[in-house]
């Protein structure tokens, strides 16, 4: 396949991050540059036989004496154009406006713009909609779907040195759009999910102001144009979004609305580039030796530099940690690009959260010229760290398989969480992404799995996981579909897969690449009886591996999740051999076989519904509509709305809500008709689930290897299965998580053999111990006293318990770490009585802090 050509001209390589001036700095005095652009055609370099001679070290130290900053070079200079922008909209005609021209003769409305924004906040400030997060008023954006849209921003022509480039960058355009300068074509956009560049050096006024003008066809009709193939789910409109690189929520998912926005999402700058510049860094860990104490590391680097000068140049990486240099290496520029090899003794490598510390060295790599000035340099902080995926086909009773994360020769038992979209409108994101990080630090999950319909997060989130020992599982950004196979849309995505891969692949927290979620198992949920093979995908199987196989081969790749291998599928597409799954399937009661007999090793979906909060609730709804039903446990239309149904007349998500009351009657028996009740009955059975889910997985470690529970946190005001909801209140299962996800955990089982067994789990790299008692809390009788032992990243069963007649609660005490700890487990068969779990759960003593409790 010939390579996909960019949408405009050369792309940003990760890294290169300019500091950013504040909004308003319309003009800068850039650097001056030692270098002129071996490219400006009206600069001529002498030709010099011999370059290491006498008489071309005299032409270099003229050539660059002309310029003042030979010293050290600061880093490339940025002019912010965040803030105030212009913005016209109008419907979409039958063919749409993509000049400035066409948009001058439209009769068009006109507002100011933030930019990062969204067009909807924009509208929501002037006062032209209202707030769309409240009640079913989401359904008023409908309308704008088939608009276009045109910011507009003025600005001065920086002063440019010799041989500097002006670039114009888009940290995220949502989505199909025509740039303009002064009237002149820049480029065309046609991804919201990555960065655009664009060189307007050529574009700029002379000396006067500029006008810059971004024109947005509407998405939603444009998808008209792509003619689709039989394949692929073809229900509630899911269709429209499978050709447009937009993010696959914005059309309406059963935890997201249907919110199909428009804006320049990410920040916009104009980037001043100096003719010696980095184009590419790129840092691999090779091996980490844990027993010898070493690691080798190499950088790849790849520069722009006029021909002229590359003889005359060295190139020099250093490592430095906690501020001090441990190593440093200095060669021969002898091309634009090179490969520095590194070892590293008394190496500390990189570990997940509980493993070790997630240890990160400082790595830059110059460019120097003979007196020791440094040209261009980049710089990235890095981690010691192998990762691998010990993973087979299929597993069946027969032949056991395996799905297991590796991470410096150790198997990690992962307790992760599904990262969803922080905000339906993205260009909010930046604001809340480290408060959502925090909470799942603060569950102690060593694991962020990044569902695939989703954005791609930007360096922020990834730079606070290497920093925290939280790996990240990357889906690319397609899901619950199967996409189109034809080469339009295989060049898409690989431009697409080769800047995101490019940006994100020197952080050590990123461990595994996904092609998708869940576009496997997708073709069976309607063309089921085809039994058609997903192995023949050309994106999932051909694309995106081939591109990882030439930017990232260090890190696994997942073809689907789950994925349908040639082995499962060759045993006939069905059935419970999958060794990576998700566990949706009824959604009965949460002890049910469909839950305890999965043969799945490793779960990345799993999860329960639970209902806010009646703060949260109270400012999701309208007041006439916080209580949600008309009669006989029927939704009022706003709770539909948030349950999520897309549109009005959507049947996708119908059911929904009706989960908590099928999910409150098997565990509890009546539903509560008071709404306080109600919420409290729903928390407490979401929070039971959820936590009989991680334990069942760790009790079983690592026959079963990880699990990554449905989800963290809501991206919109809704009733969903996240344990925090989206004005970050938490969930009585979010306590319940906490207590289950330290480091080292004691649970109970249900029974084995005519027993409880009571075992411990350590996900650690020492050995763990203490003391342990097991009470039974309605009659204070002590089941068990002693201690337990478990070896490092070990399970240990401690105690056989005596199972216990009727229903109850029993409380686990025990020590670790030279903490006090505790556990629950609530035993018997349902219904339970509300009032009596809740006094037990008083009783344990363990929740104290949960509001209500």
């Amino acid at each position: 396949m010939s390579a996909p050509q960019a949408d405009g001209p050369r792309k940003r390589r990760e890294g290169e991050h300019p500091p950013i001036l504040a909004p308003g700095h319309a003009r800068i005095q850039p650097p001056r540059s030692p270098l002129q652009d071996a490219r400006c055609p009206e600069k001529h370099y002498p030709t010099v036989s011999n370059r290491s001679s006498p008489s071309f070290r005299l032409f270099l130290l003229l050539f660059m004496s002309s310029f003042p900053s030979l010293a050290p070079s600061a880093p490339a200079n940025a002019i912010s154009l965040n803030g105030r922008w212009e913005l016209a909209y109008w419907p979409q005609g039958e063919r749409p406006a993509t000049e400035p021209a066409q948009v001058k003769a439209l009769a068009v409305e006109a507002i100011a713009a933030t930019v990062p924004g969204n067009v909807e906040l924009d509208l929501l400030a002037a006062g032209r909609i209202a707030d769309p997060m409240i009640g079913s008023r989401v359904y008023a954006l409908r309308k704008y779907e088939g608009y276009q849209w045109c910011y507009t921003r003025r600005f001065g022509s920086p002063a440019l040195r010799p041989g500097q480039r002006l670039q114009l960058h888009f940290g995220g355009i949502d989505c199909l759009a025509s740039v303009w300068l002064n009237g002149r074509h820049v480029g065309e956009a046609a991804n919201m999910l990555i960065e655009h560049d664009y060189d307007i050096t050529d574009l700029l006024s002379g000396g006067g102001d500029n006008e810059l003008q971004v024109i947005l066809r509407s998405a939603v009709i444009e998808a008209q144009d792509y003619p689709l193939g039989a394949l692929g789910v073809r229900a509630d409109g899911n269709s429209e979004s499978e050709n447009i690189r937009k993010a696959p929520h914005a059309y309406g998912w059963d935890i997201m609305p249907r919110l199909v926005s428009a804006g320049l999402w990410r920040g916009v700058e104009l980037r001043v580039l100096d003719p010696v510049r980095f184009e590419d860094l790129h840092w691999m860990t090779l091996r980490v030796d844990r027993a010898a104490r070493t690691a080798e590391v190499c950088a790849d680097y790849q520069l722009r530099v006029p021909f002229a000068l590359i003889d005359g140049l060295r190139v020099r990486a250093t490592l430095k940690l906690n501020a001090r240099e441990i190593l440093q290496r200095s060669e021969p520029l002898l091309s634009h690009s090179g490969r520095i090899l590194l070892r590293i003794e008394d190496a500390q490598p990189w570990w997940p959260k509980g493993y070790g510390e997630p240890v990160l060295y400082d790595g830059e790599v110059q460019v120097v010229d003979g007196d020791g000035h440094v040209l261009a340099s980049r710089a990235a902080r890095i981690g010691l760290r192998t990762v691998q995926l010990d993973r087979t086909d299929i597993t069946t009773p027969e032949r056991p398989g395996r799905f297991c994360i590796v991470v410096n020769g150790e198997r990690i038992f992962i307790r992760g969480t599904n990262w969803v979209p922080v905000d339906a409108l993205h260009s909010r994101d930046a604001a809340q992404v480290t408060g959502v990080l925090k909470l799942a630090s603060e569950l102690n999950c060593n694991l962020l799995r990044c569902w695939g319909g989703n954005v791609y997060e930007d360096d922020a989130f990834f730079d606070y996981c290497d920093a925290n020992g939280l790996l990240v599982w990357q889906d690319f950004a397609m899901g619950c579909s199967f996409y189109p196979q034809n080469s339009d849309f295989a060049r898409k995505v690989e431009t697409e897969v080769r800047s995101v891969v490019r940006k994100l692949r020197n952080h050590p927290s990123l461990a595994l690449w996904s092609g998708n979620n869940e576009d496997d198992v997708s073709l069976g949920w309607q063309l089921g009886a085809l039994n058609i093979d997903p192995n023949r995908d050309l994106i999932s199987r051909t694309v995106i591996p081939a591109v990882l196989y030439e930017l990232d081969p260090t890190r696994p790749y997942l073809p689907s999740s789950p994925y349908v291998s040639p082995a499962y599928y060759g045993q006939g597409n069905s059935g419970n051999f999958l060794p990576e799954d998700h566990l949706w399937g009824p959604r009965g009661y949460y002890k049910a076989d469909f839950y305890t007999k999965s043969a799945a090793h490793f779960v990345s979906e799993i999860g329960y519904h639970g209902c806010p909060n009646r703060s949260s609730l109270e400012r999701m709804f309208e007041p006439a509509d916080v209580y949600p039903w008309t009669k006989d446990f029927a939704w009022n239309e706003a709770w539909l709305t948030k349950s999520v149904r897309k549109l009005p007349l959507s049947e996708s998500t119908a059911g929904r809500n009706d989960l908590m009351l099928k999910q409150i009657r098997i565990l509890f028996g009546d539903v509560p008709r008071d709404l306080d009740s109600f919420i409290l009955a729903s928390q407490a059975v979401q929070a039971e689930a959820m936590k009989y889910f991680v334990e069942l997985w760790r009790a079983g470690k690592f026959e079963r290897s990880g699990i990554v529970w449905w989800n963290l946190r809501d991206g919109w005001p809704i009733i969903s299965d996240s344990v925090v909801d989206y004005y970050n209140s938490r969930k009585l299962a979010f306590y319940f998580l906490k207590n289950v996800q330290t480091t080292v955990c004691l649970m109970i089982g249900d029974p084995v053999d005519g027993h409880y067994p009571l075992v411990a789990v350590n996900d650690s790299l020492q050995a763990a111990g203490g003391g342990v008692t097991v009470t039974e809390l309605g009659s204070g009788r002590q089941l068990f006293s002693g201690s337990y032992s478990v070896a490092a990243n070990g399970r240990q069963k401690v105690a056989d318990l005596p199972l216990q007649d009727g229903q109850g609660m029993l409380l686990i005490r025990y020590e670790s770490g030279g903490e006090a700890r505790g556990n629950h487990y609530l035993y018997g068969a349902p219904p339970f009585e509300l009032k009596a779990y809740v006094g037990l759960l008083k009783r344990t003593g363990i929740y104290s802090s949960v509001p209500g409790l």
